[in-house]
């Protein structure tokens, strides 16, 4: 099996979205509902930014007001598409009609009640002008010239004589300056690979017909040759606003220049990007998917360590985790990095390895953590930990058969290791395999029933296979036996949200939000309050409250990426682009690995397109607006 990349945004899992082995219980569901939300208000979407990009399990979608435009494709769509081999003869037949699209020029003609002749030798009867002789020329008769040259270029474009036919719509230029004209002559010079001249000769047509539709693609997509793909991406979006978003090719453009941009800056700024530790509700999300553990027997606090030695590192490590706060994360480590520099760990070096890996892992340096995660099972094959944390990383990494290995091995070594069924269930779950992923969480809550995670993500799966009863019943279950945690509130209000059963919802998130009060008053996870945001946000368009939850959330943790997100989101639903620009930039920066930051980029860039349109064609934001209320969408103009 090849290492294909999933494209899994992992530390944004899961509830009502496919989850990453490495971060279970975080928060993709929230961009599944700004998802939701933006393809049931398209309308909105497109009045306020121009262009929609959401975020989801399956990567970026982008979404068209054409009625045409499906739906983002689930996971099991995705089992039936082309094979590799078929897609990639598809997209270039598909690139050698856009490109013969793009190079045909105006066939229609400047006056309906004067068709054009086209005599067998034209040639002899055009008119003979240039610039000395056609300022003498009267008005009318400069029209008639440029009419029948215009023509005579066509036939000679028709024949595929692209010089001369650029020599005849040069004089028609001269004749009588017209967007047609630059736009035909542009056409040839897109024929004969001329890109720079493509540009040059639809820059002038744009200044004489701003809304060109025609040249405007024509000359996004010499851009696109130059790899210019900004401006292109500015002209294609345009064109899209002016035509309506009906040209299904040119929405397609504007898809596969906003992937184009966002992914060479995302590979710029992970690669001068500093290794450090995400959020904190990122962390605790990831390490709470393990069912806790004791201490292992030597690193209680009973025991007496010497100061400075690798043993006491590693429980001072331990025990700054159990803070659950950036700083004792942080601490932690710090601490597995000294412990395994000092050494002498006796039989805690598998264990060190384990730890020091996993933290590597967090701060994005998956090399160096899979060779510790290597060491570590190689020291004691019995740590099935190593061996799933292992497989999260392989499968993050594309690698599924290494992922599915690994469990094996662990399996193995534990066979009733409830972990191990938790685990696998997750990578069931992010294939689309809900029906194996069921029987993995239920072996792993027959194995131990105490682990919330197990239940919650059963009765999402439930949800995600159509069984919705089935998945409330588990829920309800889940508040009955663990009334006191947080988290089974949290996700029963995303599956009431998403029912659009907001004033439940909303009760469940601030229940939720009462209990991490409680019980973790230092490092609560946030993860709530941007549920109740959203549900605010999607409800009443509650946009003071919302940004104020989320504000609240931000103070709480600085570095949660999805907070910010959620924030931008919110701005640009309010029509403050250059602030939600700002937002989406910062979460980007706060992005782990390269998916996150595209995903991340992907909204930066469709906003800064907006802001860009909308300084240089002023006159299509009352456009937008139009089409809104055409489109009858509810809630924010």
């Amino acid at each position: 099996m090849s290492a294909e990349t999933i494209p899994i945004p992992s530390g944004r899992g899961t509830a009502l979205e496919a989850s990453s082995l490495s971060s279970q219980s975080s928060s993709l569901s929230l961009w599944d509902r700004l998802s939701t939300w933006a393809s049931k208000n398209k309308a909105i979407v497109y009045t306020i930014a121009g262009i929609a990009v959401v975020v989801t399990g399956a990567g970026v979608v982008y979404y068209s007001t054409d009625s045409r435009t499906s739906s983002p494709e689930s996971p099991s769509d995705v089992k039936q598409r082309a094979s590799k081999k078929e897609r990639r003869k598809a997209k270039k037949e598909k690139d050698k009609e856009q490109a013969q699209s793009q190079a045909k020029p105006e066939l229609e003609q400047e006056s309906k009640q004067k068709p054009p002749r086209v005599e067998s030798d034209p040639s002899e009867e055009l008119p003979q002008v240039d610039e000395s002789t056609v300022e003498s020329l009267p008005d009318q008769e400069r029209k008639d010239y440029a009419s029948r040259l215009k023509t005579a270029g066509n036939k000679a474009y028709g024949d595929k004589s692209y010089n001369e036919a650029i020599e005849l719509y040069g004089k028609a230029i001269l004749c009588k300056p017209d967007p047609i004209f630059y736009s035909n002559r542009a056409a040839c010079y897109n024929a004969l690979g001329n890109w720079d001249k493509v540009v040059e000769d639809t820059t002038a047509a744009l200044a004489l017909d701003s809304e060109y539709v025609k040249a405007l693609n024509r000359r996004a997509n010499a851009y696109e040759h130059l790899e210019k793909h900004s401006e292109a991406l500015l002209d294609y979006t345009a064109s899209c606003i002016i035509d309506g978003f009906r040209n299904e090719q040119s929405g397609q453009s504007v898809e596969r220049l906003l992937k184009k941009v966002a992914e060479a800056k995302g590979k710029a700024i992970l690669e001068g990007k500093e290794k450090k530790l995400p959020s904190s509700t990122f962390i605790t999300n990831y390490l709470q998917s393990f069912r806790p553990r004791p201490r292992p027997e030597g690193l209680d606090d009973k025991t007496d360590l010497v100061d400075g030695s690798g043993k006491a590192q590693l429980r001072a490590g331990l025990e700054a985790m159990e803070k659950k706060t950036s700083e004792g994360y942080d601490t932690a480590s710090t601490a597995f990095d000294k412990a395994l520099e000092l050494r002498d760990l006796g039989e805690h070096e598998a264990f060190a390895y384990n730890m020091r890996g996993t933290f590597r892992y967090l701060r994005g340096e998956n090399a160096d953590a899979l060779r510790d995660l290597d060491k570590s099972v190689e020291l004691d094959p019995s740590m099935t930990q190593s061996y799933i944390k292992r497989a999260s990383m392989h499968l993050e990494l594309g690698n599924r058969e290494g992922a599915a290995q690994d469990f094996e091995k662990a399996m193995e070594q534990k066979q009733d290791d409830p972990d191990i069924y938790y685990h696998r269930a997750q990578l069931h779950f992010i294939l689309a395999e809900f029906a194996e992923a069921a029987k993995d969480y239920q072996k792993s809550i027959d194995l131990d029933k105490d682990f919330i995670f197990s239940h919650i993500q059963l009765g999402v799966t439930q949800y995600k296979m159509g069984s919705i009863a089935s998945s409330m019943a588990t829920f309800r279950r889940c508040i009955k036996n663990f009334d006191k945690m947080p988290d089974v509130y949290n996700y029963y209000g995303e599956l009431l949200l998403d029912q659009q059963k907001y004033s439940e919802a909303i009760e469940k998130f601030e229940t939720a939000i009462e209990l991490e009060k409680q019980s973790k008053p230092l490092g609560m996870n946030v993860l709530p309050l941007i549920n109740k945001a959203l549900a605010l946000f999607q409800w009443k368009q509650d946009f003071q409250e919302a940004e104020k939850l989320c504000q609240k959330a931000l103070i709480i943790d600085p570095e949660c990426d999805i907070a910010v997100a959620t924030m931008a989101q919110l701005l640009l639903q309010q029509g403050k682009v250059t602030d939600a620009l700002k937002y989406f930039e910062r979460a980007a920066e706060l992005s782990r690995t390269e998916g996150e930051i595209v995903n991340a980029l992907s909204y930066a860039e469709a906003t800064r397109t907006q802001l860009e349109v909308q300084d240089k064609y002023p006159q299509l934001q009352s456009r937008l607006q139009g089409m809104g209320g055409q489109f009858g969408a509810p809630g924010m103009r």
